[in-house]
């Protein structure tokens, strides 16, 4: 293999005679959501599996302060709502449209949310991850904790038959390697799974706060009790960057964040932590997080190219899924990818084990993983959801789009005595002029998002 990649994951181990009896018949790299359910799934169904994570246990290495739709849970983990460690029940989902001194915010709220099965929950990922590991484990899977994977083993003929570690006595094989080793990647990347092509322009940068506040005050800031919780998605306020922010509650913190594109970020030459101050101190968002206690600062990758651009799923003895499969969903009202993580880590769980049975391991052997994730909401939604990305991450609707919409509402709120108020359409003509914008381009974004919404 000629390839190399700057990583843990460098270079394959080329092996002149393949292995005999492999140690295990599924190894998963990973031990995140995705990496979980794969060996939890293969472990519950007879194969032998072995669950590695690079940190001291699972969650460690992860920084997470968002929401869990755990529904896809159901399959896995029956009754799931009463043991997952969460921190809020999601009740009020809000979307908030900024300007730096204008917000419009729609606010929704359900109770109906706030009881068994749930919808929506905050977390971090270090008791989640902790959480759904343990059941992997309890199911037969062996939790292999501070190994990182350096290499994939590969036969002559290409074929994945293990990896290489970092631990003293080195090397592990298997009939089926599940890479859930994160957005780099590097397995997936080596095996040739990746396109050659820039893929940082598909890859956006989460900075985020985590401030500790006493659980009675976020409850009376945010209008909630017990173990209600609301996530708000912002749009706006990065300095024009691609991208957007979010605030998250928590049982006695909130998460704060901002989430913008690698070469907006590059070409504006400004540093996340200012975005982060700017979202912090804006009159919307400044009286919610007033006088929290910095616990947590925290930054990650996260793959927002959608389905034109997830890499291949598939490979001779190989199967990727979670980040490393780029499975994020980022839709504007939509921001979710633990859901789709656990599903895709799932399906391949069962796709390893359907292989193994047959027989046949190969990439032909595998294809089953594919033809699941379509079949399921996993890739249904990013198939449904392709063209969003791009309209989300577009400069009309970073630069030109929010600023619109303010001025809009503005208009229509404002009392303007003795003039007349003016009507929609007129507001609507003004906005459009004063902030540049084409009326065909708005209408065919319009028409781009009924269609990926509708």
């Amino acid at each position: 293999m000629t390839d190399t990649y700057a990583g843990p994951s460098s270079a394959s181990v080329l092996l002149q005679q393949p292995p005999g009896k492999p140690d295990f018949d599924v190894l998963v790299v990973g031990a995140g959501p995705a990496g979980s359910a794969a060996a939890l799934a293969a472990a519950r169904a007879g194969c032998s599996v072995a669950l590695l994570e690079r940190g001291p246990f699972p969650g460690s290495k992860n920084v997470y302060g968002g929401v869990v739709y755990g529904r896809v849970l159901d399959e896995l983990v029956p009754q799931w709502w009463e043991e997952m460690p969460v921190e809020r029940w999601v009740t009020r989902r809000s979307t908030m449209v900024m300007t730096a001194d204008q917000a419009l915010t729609v606010d929704f709220r359900s109770q109906r949310w706030g009881t068994a099965p749930y919808n929506g929950a905050t977390a971090h990922r270090a008791d989640l991850d902790g959480w759904l590991a343990g059941h992997a484990v309890a199911a037969g899977a062996v939790l292999v904790p501070a190994t990182v994977a350096t290499g994939l083993l590969r036969t002559t003929a290409g074929t994945v038959v293990g990896v290489r570690t970092d631990r003293p006595d080195g090397d592990l094989t298997a009939r089926v390697v599940i890479a859930c080793d994160g957005v780099n990647s590097f397995l997936a990347k080596e095996a040739g799974l990746h396109p050659k092509q820039d893929t940082a322009r598909h890859l956006t940068l989460g900075v985020k706060e985590t401030l500790a506040l006493p659980r009675e005050v976020i409850e009376q800031r945010f209008g909630l009790t017990g173990r209600d919780g609301q996530d708000i998605e912002i749009l706006g306020c990065t300095r024009g960057i691609p991208g957007g922010g979010f605030l998250y509650t928590n049982l006695e913190s909130v998460s704060l964040g901002v989430v913008v594109g690698l070469p907006g970020l590059a070409t504006a030459k400004v540093r996340p932590e200012e975005l982060l101050a700017d979202l912090k101190a804006h009159p919307a968002i400044a009286p919610l997080v007033r006088g929290g206690r910095q616990v947590e600062y925290a930054a990650h990758l996260i793959p927002e190219g959608g389905y034109d651009h997830l890499p291949e799923l598939a490979g001779d003895g190989l199967l990727v899924a979670g980040d490393a499969a780029g499975m994020c969903l980022a839709a504007g009202i939509w921001l979710e990818g633990v859901n789709f993580a656990i599903g895709a880590g799932m399906y391949a769980g069962r796709a390893a084990v359907a292989a193994i049975g047959a027989g046949d391991t190969s990439q032909a052997g595998l294809a089953g993983y594919r033809r699941a994730l379509e079949k399921s909401f996993v890739l249904a939604d990013h198939r449904k959801l392709r063209k969003v990305p791009g309209l989300v991450l577009s400069e009309r609707m970073q630069r030109q789009y929010p600023g619109l919409i303010c001025d809009l509402a503005e208009g229509l709120f404002e009392v303007d005595n003795p003039r007349p108020k003016p009507g929609l359409r007129r507001l609507l003509r003004t906005a459009v002029r004063r902030h540049g914008v084409s009326p065909r381009r708005l209408l065919a974004d319009a028409i781009t998002g009924m269609r990926a919404f509708g």
